[in-house]
């Protein structure tokens, strides 16, 4: 529970930064900037060397993939019910399929059903949302985050490979035979540990409470999907499908994460909905703190 409240205590700090006026208006802008370049890269080229794959774990590594193609297919379809702009929909893409699975993910697994399983809940991260954030997260910014309504293959694909996460994975798999000097395993860590606290602060600091009708809506449309019906669809598709045992309900319990701070600052950075996309991170990480309990009851009845 301390990540709970470590979250909390640094949205609040952005908060409080930008009620006092002494930061410069774009200041979560600038961080967010630090982050995509920095922080995020840092943490990719540490953790995907160390990825491993065995048989054992495919519906950990299938889970975060299957759930990103539900939730994006339920965003398209009701963008183009309720006719949302290019920014709402590139923001809801983005931010509803990608959940918080590591920095929330990993402790509430431990909590919840203990320290021996957390590595189910890091393979869960690092093959599902932590690739897709890289590549899907690349994709879904090169299209929504280009003027134009109808942006080229070319300035699409330049957009992709020029994306600072996406050229560190690549990085990454090429590294992965090597090992890293214990200097630059240091540094990487060092950056690394600046996304949260960093993107954090910047979330709390573009966060506004006040929506209009219209935001309101689609914040409740996000979070309904991200910690309700996503969860519940992936539980209804395990049972249907005669899986069971901890690895499910670990991809399950993972599934029902709030979304990922880490594609809130990328959506942010690209102008997508802002106040909507801060709203989402924000607003859904505390909505978690009752859902996740409720999930995890309702796992344990089944």
């Amino acid at each position: 529970m301390d990540n709970f409240v470590i979250i909390v205590a640094l949205l609040l700090i952005g908060m409080l930064l930008k009620r006092i006026h002494v930061f410069h208006a774009e200041t979560g802008n600038v961080l967010n900037l630090f982050v995509i370049y920095i922080s995020l890269p840092a943490l990719i080229l540490l953790k995907v060397p160390e990825l491993e794959f065995s048989q054992d774990i495919l519906i950990i590594a299938i889970m975060p993939w299957a759930m990103l193609v539900f939730s994006a297919g339920l965003v398209i379809c009701f963008s183009k019910i309720f006719r949302w702009g290019r920014s709402t929909t590139g923001c809801l893409l983005l931010v509803v399929p990608l959940g918080n699975t590591s920095f929330l993910g990993v402790p509430m697994v431990g909590t919840f059903f203990g320290e021996d399983v957390v590595l189910y809940a890091l393979l869960y991260d690092q093959l599902g949302s932590f690739l897709a954030l890289a590549t899907y997260g690349s994709l879904i910014i090169a299209l929504y985050g280009t003027a134009g309504d109808k942006p080229s293959v070319q300035s699409v694909l330049k957009k992709i490979i020029t994306f600072p996460p996406f050229i560190a994975l690549i990085l990454a798999f090429c590294l992965r035979p090597f090992t890293y000097p214990l200097v630059a395993e240091s540094i990487l860590s060092t950056l690394s540990a600046t996304l949260i606290p960093l993107v954090m602060i910047a979330v709390g600091f573009q966060l506004k409470l006040s929506l209009d009708k219209q935001q309101a809506s689609q914040l409740s449309f996000g979070l309904l999907v991200k910690l309700v019906v996503a969860p519940l669809t992936a539980l209804a598709c395990c049972y249907l499908l005669g899986l069971d045992g901890i690895i499910v309900q670990v991809a399950i319990f993972e599934a029902a994460m709030p979304p990922m701070v880490s594609a809130g600052a990328l959506a942010i950075l690209a102008n997508l909905a802002p106040t909507l996309t801060a709203a989402l991170v924000g607003i859904g990480i505390v909505a978690s703190f009752v859902t996740l309990p409720l999930l995890h009851q309702l796992l344990s009845i089944i």
